[in-house]
Order: C-alpha cells, then sequence, then structure tokens
C-alpha cells in the first residue's frame, strides 16, 4: 500500500473477525468514505463455520490476537482507531473488550464489556432483557439431565435446545419429550462448536408459536436506526421444526412492523448495545413479540447486500455513518426506509448426503419470473449434506421483482421444484421419472 494512499485517509477503522460476505462488505465501505481498515483476527484459528468465506479486501494492517489484550492493544493503539466493529458473533466479545481498552486512548466509541457475555450467551440474553421487564422465553441453564427432565416435564410442550456460544442455527434441537431433550443435551454438551468452541453449556427454552422475523438496526450514543425489517418463510424437514427457506424484506411499517420495531429497541437498551449494529430474531406469538436471539454486528447471508437491492442502503452504509459521520447519522436516523422494490433470498434444502452429480432442474429456476441469481453453495463432485442448518444449504438464490406477489409465488415454485428429485446423487439407482418443470402459462 502506497504512502499517499495512507495520507490521504481520514483514519482507520478496526474490523475484528470479517468473516462472512456481510462482514467482507465493511471494509470497502469504510475505505469508500476515506478511511483505513485495520483487521485483527481474535484467535490464531480461523473457526472451521467461515473457513469457505475469506474476506478477500487487502487490509495495509493485519494483527493476530494471541492472548494478551495489552499486547494488542499497544500494537492497534498508534492507529489511533475511530472504531473498533466486530464483523460476526465470534468477534463481539473481544471487540467489546479491544474497544473498551482503546477508548480512553483514541476515543473510539465502545459498548463496554459489563454485558458482553449476555450479547453473546444465549441464557443470560434471554434473563437480562426479562430482569428489565420485556418478555423472554421460558429457559434454564441445563445443569443435568435429571434438571432438563423435571423441568421439560413442567414445560408442557415442545423445547429448544441449543449451545450457548455457537453460531449459523448449530445443535439447535427441536424436542418434543423429555427423553428427546436428554438425548439432544447429551450430545451438545462439551462438544466443540462451529467455531471452534467446546461448548461451554446448553440452554433449554420453550418452543415459541408464531412468524419469525429479523429486525437489522445500527445504533450511535444509544440513538437507533431500523435499516431494514424481514419475515422469514420455514418449514419442517430432515427432522428440523422450523428450517429456513427464504427471507423476505418487509415495508418499514405495518401491523406487525409496529410491534416488532418498540421492541427490538428496548432489547438494544437492555442490552447496552448503544454503537453499531445488531441482528434481532424475534417471534410474532399470539401474545406479542418474544426475543429469540440477538447478535451485536451486522445481519448474516448478506442481508446487507440484499437490503442495498432494495432500499438502496443497507447496515453497511449506516455502520459508515454511525462511526464517521455521527451528525449525519444522528439527522437521519429513525426516519422509514422506502422499499424500491420486493426482494427475497431464498434456499433449497437437500433431504439427503452423497455424493452430487447434479442438479436437475436449475434452468427451470432460472425460468421463474423473479430469478436475479444463484450461487451453488455445494457444486457437482463435492458432497452434498442433508440440510439440518445454516451450514448445510445447497443452493442459495435471490429473488427480485417489483411486485411483491410475483415474488412469494416464485418461493412457492422453489419449493415445488425442490426434493428427492432435484438432486441426482452418485448412489441413486435409478433417476427419479417425473418432469420437474413448473407449467408456463396454464389455465383451467
Amino acid at each position: 500500500m502506497s504512502g499517499n494512499y495512507l495520507e490521504n485517509r481520514c483514519g482507520h477503522v478496526v474490523l475484528v473477525d470479517t468473516y462472512g460476505p456481510s462482514a467482507s462488505r465493511l471494509a470497502p465501505a469504510f475505505e469508500a468514505a476515506g478511511y483505513v481498515p485495520v483487521r485483527v483476527q481474535s484467535t490464531a484459528q480461523t473457526p472451521k463455520l467461515y473457513r469457505g468465506y475469506p474476506d478477500p479486501f487487502p487490509y495495509p494492517f493485519e494483527f493476530m490476537h494471541r492472548g494478551s489484550l495489552d499486547e494488542t492493544v499497544s500494537e492497534i493503539a498508534p492507529l489511533h482507531p475511530v472504531a473498533v466493529i466486530a464483523g460476526c458473533d465470534h468477534g463481539v466479545e473481544f471487540a467489546d473488550a479491544l474497544s473498551e481498552a482503546l477508548n480512553p486512548l483514541t476515543g473510539a466509541p465502545t459498548n463496554g464489556t459489563a454485558l458482553s457475555a449476555a450479547r453473546r450467551d444465549k441464557y443470560l440474553m434471554i434473563e437480562r432483557i426479562k430482569q428489565c421487564g420485556l418478555r423472554g422465553a421460558r429457559q434454564i441453564r441445563v445443569e443435568s439431565e435429571s434438571q432438563l427432565r423435571e423441568w421439560h416435564t413442567q414445560l408442557g410442550g415442545m423445547a429448544i435446545l441449543k449451545p450457548l456460544r455457537s453460531a449459523a442455527n448449530d445443535g439447535v434441537t427441536w424436542c418434543r419429550t423429555a427423553d428427546d431433550s436428554v438425548r439432544a443435551f447429551r450430545q451438545l454438551n462439551g462438544r466443540e462448536n462451529v467455531v471452534n468452541l467446546p461448548n461451554d453449556g446448553v440452554v433449554a427454552q420453550e418452543y415459541l408459536v408464531g412468524a419469525e422475523y429479523l429486525v437489522n438496526t445500527v445504533s450511535r450514543d444509544g440513538l437507533h436506526h431500523v435499516c431494514d425489517i424481514w419475515k422469514t418463510h420455514r418449514i419442517s424437514a430432515n427432522g428440523v421444526s422450523d428450517l429456513v427457506v427464504a427471507c423476505q424484506i418487509l415495508p418499514a411499517t405495518g401491523e406487525i412492523q409496529d410491534q416488532l420495531v418498540p421492541y427490538a429497541l428496548d432489547v438494544l437498551d437492555a442490552l447496552e448495545i448503544r454503537h453499531g449494529a445488531g441482528h434481532i430474531e424475534i417471534k410474532m406469538t399470539p401474545d406479542g413479540p418474544c426475543l429469540i436471539e440477538v447478535g451485536a454486528r451486522v445481519a448474516g447471508q448478506d442481508l446487507p447486500g440484499y437490503t442495498a437491492m432494495a432500499i438502496g442502503e443497507s447496515q453497511t452504509e449506516w455502520t459508515v455513518d454511525a462511526y464517521t459521520n455521527p451528525g449525519r447519522f444522528k439527522q437521519r436516523h429513525g426516519r422509514p426506509y422506502e422499499l424500491r422494490r420486493s426482494i427475497a433470498w431464498a434456499l433449497m434444502v437437500s433431504p439427503r448426503s452423497g455424493v452430487l452429480v447434479s442438479y436437475r432442474a436449475l434452468d427451470a429456476i432460472k425460468q421463474l419470473e423473479s430469478f436475479y441469481d444463484m450461487r451453488l453453495l455445494i457444486k457437482p463432485g463435492q458432497r452434498l449434506r442433508r440440510t439440518i442448518d445454516d451450514s448445510t444449504y445447497p443452493v442459495s438464490l435471490t429473488l427480485m421483482h417489483e411486485v411483491d406477489e410475483i415474488v412469494l409465488r416464485d418461493l412457492a415454485t422453489l419449493r415445488y421444484l425442490d426434493g428427492e428429485g432435484f438432486y441426482e446423487l452418485a448412489d441413486d439407482p435409478q433417476p427419479p421419472n417425473q418432469s420437474l418443470s413448473p407449467a408456463k402459462g396454464s389455465t383451467s
């Protein structure tokens, strides 16, 4: 990187663990605003969840945290960064610690470490919001099989077991009976999760009935802005009761949105997320909104990219403003966004595992009226895994159209095309004898 480049920059921005497509958007956006992105890796080993998603940005400064916060601070402090930002869940607690340590030296905003654990630990998170008077799920931190069995029996319905600090829905298990819960606990307790951490515990929560929504925000000095709101579409498949198959952006206001947003902003306040991005997952139950979990970072699955296509800007641009132009952020925050077009991302669901030979209906998908883009996450010749969480989807799609109903129709058509007949595996005894192409222009 040339000296002129560094001389002409406004300052430095530290980005912690920029794994995945959403986090990878941060560095180019800050550079475009005139700042030098600085990459910090919070652990020497890249978490296995993110090994296929390296950040391609050519950072002029890169640092590896090797266990001593004082040493890492002494390396970075001379750059006087204006911000320290976590790119994904894996980096949230370290970004909190680093920003808190740098704050007296550089003035960089910090959410502090007092509630850092509650921003990552799924049990502490729910307990914290309940302490602040917000509705949260009934739950326990599992201490023993007997305790879990007694709690589930008293619950009298479905329970969800999940690791305290994993990501990408890894290990999330739906349990109809107390026996199911005990089996799930045995599988989850102490195993290494997808971010290379031994699970330090398991939480059991009541199953919340209702549609799930995503509210994505950016904050500065405790002022919150809602960047985008999404509704998830789900199916029951492969033993998973609520498997995400699509996510569609919603207008900023509406009957549901007007209940979601105040609750989401109260969650941010409860967890003291005063600066930076927030990703809040909420179930809209018959009794109102109830938190599933929150991430103190930008939304995953490249939702910022899709949001920019639908609105013209996203969490990425709002994050840049929050840290580099707080006056502009405060002037604009709170204004409802306006949709230019309807957008959804969708995922195909593999029913089996095996070596993939081909997908049988890709041309039919490309003929859908709202089709925009397709990514093969598993390519022919690679091993296909039965889809059970965010890391096992084989195909990702983007649908876009000016008319909302066209996108909804095509989302439903994807479910018709998907299934056993969509995947040709090396050990298939006989290709299925059925048409996978949707009828065009048929009438009855």
